[in-house]
């Protein structure tokens, strides 16, 4: 089998698609650790390589008459955008209690920390890596906090130009250089016209020292399919397990079905790629006998005539001489009659 190198790292962002519930989280991880099977040619692929929960400390969220607001929204879990952040928050050791269960699934577990105060979870365990959310790339006091564990960080660039990716990795990399770098636009769903792919050569040309990817936020799947084709290392798309869930990021996600297809195409693109050359696949080998074209008479050839370049044309099968071949009919005897339409063999040749 032709595949990359090096596989697709998918991840499966639950953020708080889970709506304050462990278990509706442990079963979006149940979902994404399945492994995906392609019946029609008995194909075992991989599933995703890990989920990501979102972590926030409400003293560091927004200001106080923010999270005293009324939030009339239908996606709302409380009657204040303080309550309703509230609802959805878990606790530390809910997060330690998923991390544990991931790994059971043989799932990496990643965290977006939203302040420096949800450092607190890294005495309980340690993720496999840290994200940084876009609106967060600025804040430099948290991106130091969180470089000082050494732990391997992601940073989505959805709201951030060179300047403020630049300044980021500046602080980062005064202690440590296990960085990945996810093309990404802040806007959900994004708009067809707002995506530019292109970013993802951009980012591996100028920036490629680091693994680079793409967090995607458009609809469906085509997307990040299309990233990986355009060489992007990491995928993550928002997971949920029912996108009709009251939740403002659950309509924007992929589905248990949406998630197969994603992972089922992705990890099949992995062996599309095949390699950087032209030839002839040898599966290909009864296709190509039956269907290309072979030198053939084009009348009725007695036995003992010189055959001319008029005398021929090609039809299928695609098993005799073939055009580049002709200077070894033309000009040769025929030891038989060779009906017309039949294809020319070298033992009707003399």
């Amino acid at each position: 089998m032709n595949a990359r190198e090096k596989e697709t790292y998918i991840i499966g962002e639950i953020g708080q698609n889970h709506n304050g519930s462990v278990d509706l989280a442990k079963q979006i991880i149940n979902v994404a650790s399945e492994e995906v099977y392609v019946e029609l040619f008995d194909l075992r692929l991989k599933p995703m390589n890990a989920v990501k929960l979102t972590k926030r400390d409400l003293n560091e969220e927004l200001s106080q008459s923010q999270m005293n607001a009324p939030y009339n929204s239908p996606h709302s879990f409380g009657k204040t955008y303080g309550e309703h952040r509230a609802a959805l928050e878990l606790s530390d050791d809910a997060h330690f209690e998923l991390f544990k269960y991931a790994k059971s699934k043989n799932l990496d577990f990643i965290e977006t920390l939203c302040a420096k105060g949800c450092l607190s979870l890294l005495k309980l365990f340690t993720p496999d890596a840290l994200k940084v959310a876009s609106r967060d790339l600025t804040n430099l006091p948290l991106l130091e906090a969180m470089a000082e564990t050494k732990i391997p960080m992601i940073l989505s660039t959805g709201m951030a130009g060179k300047q403020e990716l630049d300044e980021a990795l500046n602080t980062i990399t005064k202690h440590h250089s296990n960085i990945s770098i996810l093309h990404c636009t802040s806007e959900y769903p994004t708009q067809p016209e707002h995506v530019n792919l292109n970013t993802i050569a951009y980012l591996k040309e100028n920036y490629n020292q680091y693994k680079i990817g793409f967090s995607d936020h458009t609809i469906g799947i085509v997307t990040p399919v299309a990233a990986a084709a355009l060489g992007a290392e990491i995928i993550e798309k928002h997971i949920t397990m029912d996108r009709t869930l009251k939740g403002t990021d659950q309509a924007g996600s992929l589905g248990p079905e949406g998630i197969f297809r994603m992972v089922r195409d992705i990890r099949q693109l992995e062996i599309w790629m095949g390699k950087k050359e032209i030839f002839i696949e040898p599966s290909t080998a009864a296709a190509k006998q039956k269907l290309e074209r072979s030198i053939a008479s084009i009348r009725d050839i007695q036995a003992g005539e010189i055959i001319s370049v008029h005398d021929i044309h090609l039809l299928s099968p695609g098993d005799g001489f073939k055009w580049r071949d002709q200077h070894l009919v033309v000009g040769k005897k025929a030891t038989q009659r060779i009906p017309a339409n039949e294809i020319i063999y070298p033992n009707l040749l003399d």
